[in-house]
C-alpha cells in the first residue's frame, strides 16, 4: 500500500488551515449579522453607496440566491447579493456588501492585480483539466525521461492555479481595505460598528490565505514526488 507522507507533512495541515478558516468566516458572519446598524442600511444600500461615491452609477446590483455567494460580475457589470447579505441590515452584510463594491472599483481603476487575474483564468482553466491527467501518465504509464518531462509539464499546469490564489490575496485584501475606506469615509457606519465589518471581512480574507497555502503545499508536494520518480530512473 503507497503511503504518501508528503500529504501527511504538507498539505493536510493546510487542509485543516483551510476547513478552521471556512468554519471561522460562517462563525464570524453570523456573530455580526445580530449587530444591526443604526442607519438601518441594508447591503445593497451599502453597496450602492459606495458605488455612487465612485460614481460608478452603471453598476447594477442584483440578488443571488445562497449564503455568502456574494460576488462581482465584470462581464456584465453586476453585483450580485446573496440572501443573507442584500437586504440584511447588520454590520456583517454592510461589510462583505461594500467589499464586492471595492471590486468594481478595482476594474474601474484598472487596478493590476485583478486585471492579471482575469486575464490568465482562461490558462488556469484549461491548466486545472491538463494537470493530474499529465502527472499520472508521466508517472505511471510512459517511463524514462519523456514520463518525467510530461509529469512536470503537468506540474507547471497545476502551477497556473496557484499563480491565480497568489494573485488574489492582493485583490481580496485590497478590495477590503477600500470598502472599509469608504464605509468609514461615508459614515455608513459608526465607529463601533466598523469592528463588526472589519472582523467578517478579516475572516474572509484568511479563507483566501488558506487557499493558497493549499495551492503552494500541493504544488511542493508534487514536485517532491516527480524529483524522487526521476532520482529513482
Amino acid at each position: 500500500m503507497f503511503f504518501d507522507v508528503y500529504y501527511l507533512i504538507l498539505v493536510l495541515p493546510a487542509v485543516i488551515l483551510a476547513m478552521w478558516a471556512g468554519s471561522r468566516v460562517n462563525s464570524t458572519f453570523r456573530k455580526y449579522s445580530q449587530q444591526l446598524s443604526r442607519r438601518r442600511l441594508t447591503g445593497a444600500d451599502a453597496a450602492r453607496r459606495v458605488l455612487d461615491a465612485n460614481g460608478l452609477y452603471n453598476v447594477r446590483i442584483e440578488r443571488v440566491s445562497g449564503n455568502l455567494t456574494d460576488h462581482y460580475d465584470p462581464r456584465t457589470n453586476v453585483i450580485r447579493l446573496s440572501d443573507s447579505v442584500y437586504d440584511n441590515t447588520s454590520t456583517a452584510a454592510i461589510g462583505v456588501a461594500a467589499h464586492e463594491a471595492g471590486h468594481a472599483i478595482q476594474y474601474a481603476v484598472h487596478y493590476a492585480p485583478i486585471k492579471l487575474r482575469s486575464a490568465i483564468i482562461p490558462m488556469t482553466n484549461i491548466g486545472s483539466k491538463l494537470a493530474m491527467p499529465l502527472i499520472l501518465i508521466g508517472l505511471l504509464f510512459v517511463s524514462g525521461d519523456l514520463g518525467v518531462q510530461l509529469a512536470y509539464a503537468g506540474i507547471a499546469c497545476f502551477g497556473l492555479s496557484t499563480l491565480f490564489q497568489l494573485l488574489t490575496l492582493p485583490t481580496e485584501f485590497n478590495a477590503s481595505r477600500r470598502a472599509l475606506t469608504a464605509l468609514e469615509s461615508g459614515h455608513l457606519l459608526d465607529e463601533d460598528e466598523m469592528v463588526g465589518a472589519k472582523k467578517t471581512l478579516w475572516a474572509a480574507a484568511m479563507t483566501y490565505v488558506a487557499a493558497l497555502a493549499v495551492s503552494l503545499a500541493q504544488l511542493f508536494r508534487l514536485l517532491l514526488i516527480v524529483g524522487g520518480r526521476r532520482r529513482n530512473d
